[in-house]
């Protein structure tokens, strides 16, 4: 029952996921977090985490760990969490792989139609409110603490990220960068 679950939770993330992958995971967090309660808040930014460093698309590599987690976490031998990485990670995919061969056929043909026009203006509010709705749902007691928890990381989480949004929208500092030095300074300060 799980395997169908996750085939049609992340096909109906696959196709509704406009704006690429940012803008997939607050619909990834509000199914496997939040409805179907297959992992954690904590383990879904971890697996943010890890799917931002590793190589490809953040939504197809969250669906990968997802897919994995949640089938180990349901009782499964770690092997046949590999099949739901595969589910998911297929979910996931095949929309855009049947909507991409039949818009190819008809889209340059019919590009410049006012009503295709339309449509595409009317997408770019939707991408840039789940964008933002992404951002938002990562503002969480496991990220940012609290200044009930602890004020030291609470206080240090605000100054990195406002530090890592002034550098990059003003200075234009390379995001890679950015990773490198934040990694570093939490390594220093959450080890003392």
């Amino acid at each position: 029952m799980i395997f169908l679950q996750l085939f049609y939770t992340f096909f109906k993330i696959g196709l509704f996921g406009f704006g690429g992958g940012y803008a997939m995971l607050s619909m990834i967090q509000g199914e496997v977090v939040t409805r179907y309660g297959w992992l954690t808040s904590s383990e879904f930014t971890d697996i943010v985490a890890l799917s931002q460093m590793t190589p490809g698309p953040i939504g197809i590599n969250s669906a990968t760990y997802v897919g994995y987690q949640a089938i180990v976490h349901a009782g499964y031998a770690p092997w046949v969490g590999v099949v739901g990485s595969a589910i998911a990670t297929f979910a996931v995919c095949f929309p855009s792989f049947v909507l991409m061969l039949l818009i190819s056929k008809y889209f340059l043909k019919y590009q410049k139609h006012p009503v295709v026009e339309s449509v595409f203006s009317g997408l770019r509010p939707a991408v840039v409110g789940l964008l933002a709705a992404s951002a938002l749902l990562l503002m969480t007691p496991e990220n940012f603490s609290t200044p009930s928890d602890s004020m030291l990381q609470f206080v240090l989480s605000i100054v990195i990220f406002a530090g890592t949004f002034v550098a990059t929208y003003r200075y234009k500092v390379h995001p890679i960068l950015l990773i490198v030095i934040c990694g570093a300074i939490g390594g220093i300060v959450y080890s003392v």
